[in-house]
Formats: structure tokens, sequence, C-alpha cells
């Protein structure tokens, strides 16, 4: 198939680079590009672990309810200090 792509000044960078390192074709530089490309884009990613934080102790609650704001902040001393 013959078609005509308008390549960004960056991938044409690249392209020129691996194209004098390989001492290959164009076309088959491109192609390849596109095989993996296309191939990473269609297959599903591998499944990762849910991240679990983890759980640490603190110890008892030093106040007796910390539904009350004014009893929690009296508590925990001056803010900043």
């Amino acid at each position: 198939m013959r078609t005509t792509l308008s390549i960004d000044d960056d991938l044409a960078a690249i392209l020129l680079r691996v194209r004098q390192t390989r001492k290959s074709t164009l076309k088959a530089i491109i192609n390849e590009a596109l095989r993996q490309g296309l191939q990473q884009l269609h297959s599903t990613p591998p499944r990762r672990r849910p991240y679990r934080t983890p759980s640490h102790s603190l110890g008892r609650c030093l106040i007796g309810s910390v539904d009350d704001v004014t009893v929690a902040l009296a508590a925990g001393g001056s803010p900043g200090g």
C-alpha cells in the first residue's frame, strides 16, 4: 500500500538517526515501528496488584472523644508549637 505521511520534526530526526545506525530503508524502519506500536496498543496491559496502604497502630486515644473539637484542640497544644 502506498500512502503519504506527515511526520513531526522530532520524529523525523529520530528516524534519521535510526536509519543511519541500522543502515536500513525508511520504509523498513517505519513498518517495524508501526508493527511494534500497533501490537503494543492492541495488547492488554499486564494486571497489577492493587496497592495496599500499610497500617500502623497509633496506640490508644489520649482524649475521651475526638468528636469534641475543643477538647481535641486543647489536648494537642497550640498550633505550630
